[in-house]
């Protein structure tokens, strides 16, 4: 019992490795260029390992695309903004989020799923498809503080949220091809600062100044 325990947690330990490794280098090199052997060798396994948990580089996108959407939920779920009470400053807050996470080279913060859509949505339509369905599942998100903005900032929408939700995403992806484009997260920074005003315009919001917010708070 204690050998298949073992070599259970041997097995799902190769296949997070292959996995972890798939994000790094799809978003590095893009999904036609990524070879298997790359994969391999970046995970530190062999072919062998990876046509045991895999049977296609195809397989193995299409788990990427789950995991990586898997670890963004539980990264933005305890995301700082999830605390702030006004639904419009969370859905700033993501903004902001966003805009924090640019650190590091430029596949520690880009998009796997943008990545992989943008060669494959007609050459593979199975990841075309994931990719929609996790891309829309996590604009799906924010529609709960779209809806609520718009009740507590007494918003006449003529558009409906989840064409804001998506809007928001659409920056966000071009903001990361911008990045990738001039080799730098600048553009992309920018790209989002210009994402958060459009959304306090569009709110009627004016955020009270930091020393003004002291001052009401020892009235």
């Amino acid at each position: 019992m204690q050998a298949t325990e073992t070599q259970y947690k041997s097995r799902h330990e190769s296949k997070t490795r292959l996995l972890d490794a798939a994000l790094y280098v799809i978003r590095a090199k893009g999904y036609s260029a990524t070879r298997i052997e790359d994969i391999c060798e970046a995970a530190g396994l062999t072919k062998g390992s990876f046509f045991h948990h895999f049977k296609s580089k195809e397989e193995l996108a299409l788990a990427a695309g789950e995991h990586f959407s898997v670890m963004a939920e539980g990264i933005f779920s305890i995301a700082p903004y999830q605390s702030l009470t006004d639904p419009l400053e969370r859905l700033l807050g993501y903004v902001d989020f966003r805009k924090a996470t640019l650190q590091g080279e430029l596949p520690d913060y880009t998009c796997l799923l943008g990545t992989m859509v943008q060669e494959t949505y007609e050459t593979h339509p199975l990841i075309r498809k994931a990719c929609d369905r996790c891309i829309g599942a996590h604009a799906a998100t924010l529609v709960p503080d779209i809806e609520a903005a718009i009740r507590k900032y007494g918003i006449a929408a003529e558009w409906s949220v989840e064409s804001l939700a998506y809007y928001t995403q659409s920056v966000i992806q071009g903001a990361f091809i911008l990045a990738k484009a001039q080799h730098s997260p600048e553009v992309a920074a920018a790209c989002l600062d210009h994402l958060r005003r459009y959304l306090e315009m569009l709110f009627n919001y004016s955020p009270i100044p930091q020393r003004q917010r002291r001052w009401n708070e020892t009235d």
